[in-house]
């Protein structure tokens, strides 16, 4: 059986007085370029009427790593095939992936949903490029497509079956990418703490362009007493964190992700908190590379605060 790339989904709050809000659309629709996005699609409404009993997604082409959310209640099926060409993910190749999602289940037409994924943006998309995802939404006898993408100029609200779309925007706060040596550095940034915290969370991407491995060993922070290189980990059914012992390997023509609730740098003993639109500078600590510094930009506090990690 043939898959067809259907697209991006969710549940969309309704307005009746206000036709905007009729349309299937993405909760949040935008996101930074070569990033991960959270994908919530909401579904407003039936279909003239009748409930709703399947939704459909086509994933586009350079939309990549999707993991669609399970739903209580409905029926979860993916389709997976081959890419047009292979995309790099982390320093890894990807040539295939989850191609189609469809969630099966029963939504009443006077009732509000939403269905969430996750999935990659790679480098196909850049700054100011808008992405389209189709949905079919299947009802009892009838069937609604939102699959028409808008010309250059147009509104898509104007269309009367608006595919979904998700904008790409510059990185809120991003520090620019350096350069020290064969590592490549993008995006150092940290996440705002509560206050009292006394921990903090550093993030960011490294990638090894030369032929020779390396190590983050460490580094600072100007607003904390110590740096460590920390590894979130499943034990058992607890999720817990641990430093990195000897550091982090950084082999040759690789891209390691810093992130929360995985690698991740530490914090220690902040002098305050961390606020939201804050640059604070930072060196990091590499086996052969040395010290390198850096600028963090402090995003909104997240879900994986460095305050509800296990020791």
């Amino acid at each position: 059986m043939t898959s067809s790339r259907l697209g991006a989904l969710g549940a969309a709050f309704i307005a009746f007085s206000s036709p905007a809000f009729a349309h299937v659309s993405f909760e949040n629709g935008q996101t930074a370029p070569d990033s991960t996005y959270k994908a919530t699609l909401r579904i407003p409404h039936g279909c003239e009427g009748k409930p709703t009993l399947k939704v459909r997604v086509r994933i586009p082409e350079g939309i990549v790593a999707v993991k669609p959310m399970p739903k209580a209640g409905w029926k979860l099926e993916t389709a997976k095939g081959a890419y047009v060409r292979a995309y790099q993910v982390h320093g890894e190749a990807v040539s295939e992936g989850v191609t189609d999602i469809v969630w099966s289940g029963s939504l009443d037409d006077g009732h509000y949903d939403e269905f969430v994924f996750q999935a990659r943006f790679t480098d196909t998309y850049q700054h100011g490029a808008t992405v389209y995802f189709p949905v079919v939404q299947e009802c009892e006898g009838a069937v609604e497509e939102w699959s028409q993408v808008p010309a250059a100029g147009e509104d898509p609200h104007s269309l009367k079956s608006p595919a979904p779309g998700v904008r790409i925007v510059a990185a809120a706060n991003a520090a620019p990418a350096q350069k020290s040596g064969a590592l490549n550095l993008e995006q150092p940034w940290s996440r705002a703490t509560p206050g009292g915290a006394k921990v903090g969370g550093g993030y960011l991407r490294i990638t090894n362009t030369g032929t020779a491995p390396d190590r983050l060993i460490g580094g600072s922070f100007a607003l904390a007493g110590k740096v460590e290189v920390h590894e979130m980990r499943l034990e058992g059914d607890v999720m817990r964190m641990k430093p990195v012992e000897g550091g982090l390997e950084i082999r040759p023509g690789t891209t390691v992700e810093l992130k929360p609730g995985g690698f991740h740098l530490m914090f220690v003993d902040l002098k305050e908190p961390l606020k939201e639109g804050q640059t604070v500078k930072g060196t990091l600590q590499f086996e052969k590379a040395g010290a390198v510094e850096v600028d963090y930009a402090v995003r909104g506090i997240g879900a994986s605060a460095p305050a509800e990690h296990k020791h």
